[in-house]
Order: C-alpha cells, then structure tokens, then sequence
C-alpha cells in the first residue's frame, strides 16, 4: 500500500469505554434521559449531533444546543481519560517507521477538532500525518465514504492504493465503500463482528501483531 489512513478513537486510542461513560453520564444525569449503558454503547459513531438524534429524535434539540451538548461530552471525555492517554500498543512504533519510509499518512475520524486535537497534542505525533479529516470537515459521516476519501485526495494517493486501520464495523463498511482494503485492530468488537466485510486483510489486537509490523 502507498498511504496509510488511521481513524482515531478506539484504533490509535483504546478510548471508546471513556466515551460510552461520558456520553452515559450527559444523556442521564445533564439531559434527563434514561438509558442504560448497554442502550448507549451501540450509537457511539458517527457526529455527536447524529448520537443525540439518535437518543432523543430529531425535534429535541437545536443546532446550537446540540454543539454545545457535543462540547460538554468531549470535555467530559477529555477529563477522565487524560490520566489514561496513550496510543494503541506498537502505534508510536509502527508510525515512526512508516514515517521513516516515506509513507504518507492521515488521519480519517468522526472526532470533532478539539479531540484530534487532544491526542495528538498530547501524546506529540501531529508531524507524522500528512492529512486530517475531521467531523467538520465532511457533510455526510461514516458509513458514507467522504471522510477516507477526502483523505486519500489530500494525500494524493488513489483510494485503491490506501490502506485503512479501524476499530469498529461501521469503519470497516466505510473503507469498503471508499474501496480500501483494511486492518481492524480488535479493541472494541469482536472478528465474528465483520463477516460480512470482504475488503479486511487482517484483525490484529494492536500494532505490534506480526502482520502490522510486515507493513513497513
């Protein structure tokens, strides 16, 4: 493969547990809702604004308040993780070789800039990518295959000549649909999860399986 294409949460970041309680936590306690746990751990992807229809409909809150709503959970988010902050096991490896050989990389995610930004400030590896594609930065989200190949054109790479590294099954679908093969690093869903998805290469619990290491 020619570029690498990374989504954040969950593959750079092992962080999705500390979403689902940030996000559990607003929707009760802030927001008056009532959902379990086990309700809100299946609707974390896509934009914060696409979670709040999804839990409440489309009349509950306005554009304005659904950006402030997304803020509040993201600096909820930030506050219990940081002590947790760190990349996937092998990542920081795996980026400074790819780095060394020339190998552009970007950074395709449904996270909102101030996110982005708190990883890659944070842990100091904003230099290895070439691209970010942020929630801003596209108008339809995963599934939809703008983000990956906004990505790509910003790489200038073809998209058939990228490969992506994701977490979760709505990831995989939306490199199929960018038609990219992909890596699932195996942090929140299971193998069996993406039997249907023709375009994965390999499952891998993090960046030092020996079939990533093989990449660069």
């Amino acid at each position: 493969m020619k570029a690498f294409i990374f989504d954040l949460n969950g593959t750079m970041v092992n962080d999705m547990p500390y979403h689902t309680k940030a996000w559990h936590s607003l929707l009760n306690d802030e927001l008056g809702g009532n959902f379990t746990i086990d309700e809100v751990r299946p609707q974390m992807y896509g934009k914060n604004q696409e979670v709040l229809v999804r839990m409440f409909g489309p009349d509950r809150f306005s554009a304005e308040e659904m950006e402030h709503i997304s803020v509040e959970k993201e600096r909820k988010y930030q506050r219990e993780f940081l002590p947790y902050l760190q990349l996937v096991p092998g990542l920081n490896a795996f980026l400074e070789q790819a780095h060394q050989q020339g190998v552009p990389m970007a950074i395709g995610t449904a996270a909102i800039p101030i996110n982005i930004d708190f990883v890659l400030d944070n842990l100091h590896i904003r230099h290895y990518f070439k691209a970010i594609v942020s929630a801003d930065d596209v108008t339809f989200s995963k599934p939809n295959p703008e983000t990956f190949l906004k990505a790509a054109a910003l790489l200038g790479v073809p998209p058939a000549d990228c490969l992506v590294f994701e977490d979760v099954p709505k990831g995989a679908e939306t490199a199929r649909n960018a038609g990219m093969q992909a890596v699932i690093i195996t942090t929140t869903h299971l193998p069996e999860e993406f039997s249907h998805f023709e375009n994965i290469l390999h499952f891998a619990p993090d960046f030092n399986d020996p079939f990533v290491k093989m990449l660069v």
